[in-house]
């Protein structure tokens, strides 16, 4: 569940992490901690949309518009932004909605930028994803698959980027997700509870300890978080120099194909993640061990569901990639 988290803020391009498990075992915690590791990203001063001064793909268009007529745009550093998708959200505040202060003082039609728009270049998580109604379910899978949000209302018509990570948590005892959904989401974590006495012990003294001091508990953590951070900032700038062979390209769809995965999908992740694992160690060249570790969660979720099938989607693809790897 950790490495895909930290796999998607080095590439955000993976497209994110479902988390599946049981109750109780720190998926939200998880998923919520992430905000300290972070790092910075450089934004257009006072754009509410957190466009990007150097990429066009990632501009809302009134900067490209301002850029094309020559202007200086003033750049600031700003962290990563974690927007949390409630799920009793409204279409409208997910997506923007008309200014009805503005349109009633000043009779201007004016958009008011909804939380996809605060989500762009950032990561937008959703607890309890199986449980999200289907109408926000439908907005979701239209933005994450065009990265622009569109909105036709009361006479507005506005568009704007929204690409983000986008990365859920749920129970499975409480729901299926829409299989439309599951294949957006680039990787998959399964999360058990810890069976092992001494492992459970030492998470409850662990919790009993930040509860009894929350910031004394964060500071002997502290210089491990920072290291974790600067290899998480090095990996992302490192990412474009990795390469990977051809013929381990080869067999990763060989893999995909045996497994008889719908789509490319599959495939297009499982090469990302492998470079983003490869970057984290500090390393220019993809292994077939960074495959094997990433496969597993880039594929479970995309076979197909046999129902008398009794053993773990992610066993199957283990097996049939040693198969393949010999």
């Amino acid at each position: 569940m950790k490495l895909c988290l930290l796999l998607n803020v080095i590439d955000p391009k993976i497209g994110g992490v479902m988390i599946m498990g049981d109750r109780g075992t720190g998926k939200s915690t998880t998923v919520r901690s992430l905000v300290d590791l972070l790092p910075e990203i450089k934004v257009v001063a006072g754009d509410p949309y957190n466009s990007d001064p150097e990429d066009p793909e990632f501009m809302s268009i009134e900067v490209r518009e301002r850029v094309l007529k020559g202007e200086q745009l003033e750049v600031v550093f700003s962290k990563i932004n974690m927007v949390d998708l409630p799920l009793g959200a409204t279409e409208d505040r997910v997506c923007g909605t008309i200014d009805i202060e503005k349109a009633l003082t000043e009779g201007v039609k004016a958009f008011e930028p909804g939380l996809l728009a605060k989500a762009n270049r950032g990561i937008l998580y959703v607890d309890e994803v199986n449980l999200l109604d289907d109408h926000l379910v439908d907005v979701l899978l239209d933005s994450a698959a065009s990265g622009w949000n569109t909105v036709e209302r009361e006479g507005i018509s506005i568009a704007h980027p929204a690409r983000f990570i986008l990365i859920g948590s749920g129970n499975p005892e409480e729901g299926e997700l829409r299989p439309q959904l599951l294949d957006r989401f680039g990787m998959h974590a399964q999360v058990g509870t810890v069976r092992e006495a001494e492992l459970r012990v030492k998470i409850v003294e662990e919790r009993g300890r930040f509860d009894k001091n929350p910031k004394e508990f964060r500071d002997s953590y502290e210089a491990e978080q920072e290291k974790l951070q600067q290899e998480i900032t090095s990996a992302r700038s490192f990412l474009a120099s990795v390469e990977i062979d051809h013929e381990l390209k080869v067999k990763i769809s060989q893999v995909c194909a045996d497994l008889n995965v719908d789509g490319l999908r599959g495939d297009i992740v499982t090469n990302r993640a492998a470079k983003a694992l490869s970057a984290l160690k500090g390393r220019d060249r993809v292994s077939a061990e960074d495959i094997a570790i990433v496969i597993p969660n880039c594929l479970r979720h995309r076979l197909r569901k046999d129902p008398l099938e009794s053993i773990d989607s992610g066993l199957l693809v283990i097996e049939k990639f040693y198969e393949v790897f010999r």
